[in-house]
């Protein structure tokens, strides 16, 4: 697995660990929150080289402080709530009195907190706490695994497979791409629904250009629904902004992260089958056969390809005619 793999695979399990919190039960809640205490006690000191120990673990339900460390001075509190109150209330507690040469650092373990980071915050027992450098949510911890080296990221990989990577396999997250796959999969698929407008030489031209021989068939086979294709586009953009372009878009990543590494066909046929597997991974994925979902992911690869997309365009390349 590439360093790219690693961090994929990070910021999936983040996301769906935060989704997971999100979405449950009050019953489960606390054990899910404690849980999360020792899961990010081990994954910061990892990430930020830290050595945190559990308060909780010794004195049962401290207030206001669930990790600490105390070679670097640091306490934190790990927070499925993310507001200005709850990060006042707890500023508020006596027991800093105990920590005034410690600095205080805030997790939000579900929710983005961006915009706590340019609040002024009351700090009565003014204890060190920047907001804009000591709030964490997924998007910053994201942002600073990013450029670590891939032996960091690694290690933090290992430790994540192994702590969340069969429990919590079981919770999936929704995909545009599903969404779409689910709409397709209702159309009737024949070669009566031709587009007039599209230009069948132009897209030879890419082809012949892409040096694509053995995808050359399902490309015209596929290429006849560009009108299908669009019209679902813009019913699917009715639904929110820029719903097509992320699946796009979707597409378009798969293509890049590999383009250079193969040769042309083996290329768009291993686009084809990445966006399957994106697919196959999503929570929101209907009861479709497999054999009609490969179809619809065939359908919408050769439309990205159409769209310039994926693989380069011929000099002047214009997929539809006008009038």
């Amino acid at each position: 697995m590439n360093r790219s793999k690693y961090f994929e695979y990070i910021e999936a399990k983040l996301h769906i660990l935060a989704h997971r919190i999100q979405t449950k039960g009050k019953l489960n809640i606390l054990n899910l929150h404690l849980h999360s205490e020792n899961f990010y006690l081990h994954f910061f000191n990892l990430l930020y080289s830290l050595k945190l120990s559990n308060l909780n673990s010794s004195n049962q339900n401290v207030e206001a402080i669930d990790l600490i460390d105390h070679e670097n001075k640091m306490i934190f509190q790990v927070s499925s709530t993310c507001t200005k109150q709850k990060i006042e209330s707890t500023l508020s507690k006596d027991i800093f009195k105990k920590y005034k040469d410690y600095r205080f650092k805030f997790i939000s373990i579900s929710i983005d907190a961006t915009d706590l980071r340019n609040k002024t915050f009351s700090n009565p027992h003014s204890i060190s706490f920047d907001p804009k450098n000591d709030i964490y949510d997924l998007k910053s911890i994201l942002n600073d695994i990013l450029p670590k080296k891939a032996e960091t990221q690694n290690k933090l990989y290992e430790f994540i497979k192994e702590e969340l990577g069969e429990e919590i396999d079981i919770v999936k997250l929704d995909s545009n791409l599903a969404t779409i796959i689910n709409v397709l999969s209702l159309e009737r698929w024949d070669d009566t629904i031709g587009d007039d407008k599209l230009n069948s030489f132009e897209i030879e031209r890419k082809i012949q250009f892409n040096e694509l021989n053995d995808a050359r068939d399902i490309i015209e086979e596929f290429c006849i629904y560009y009108k299908k294709i669009d019209e679902k586009y813009t019913e699917f953009d009715l639904l929110g902004a820029n719903k097509s372009n992320s699946v796009l878009n979707s597409i378009r990543k798969e293509y890049l992260t590999i383009k250079n590494k193969e040769n042309k066909d083996k290329i768009f046929f291993t686009v084809i089958e990445n966006v399957k597997n994106k697919v196959l991974k999503s929570g929101n994925l209907n009861s479709i056969p497999i054999d009609e979902i490969e179809l619809c992911i065939d359908i919408l690869v050769v439309d990205a390809f159409i769209r310039c997309k994926i693989f380069e365009n011929p000099k002047e390349y214009k997929y539809v005619t006008t009038g």
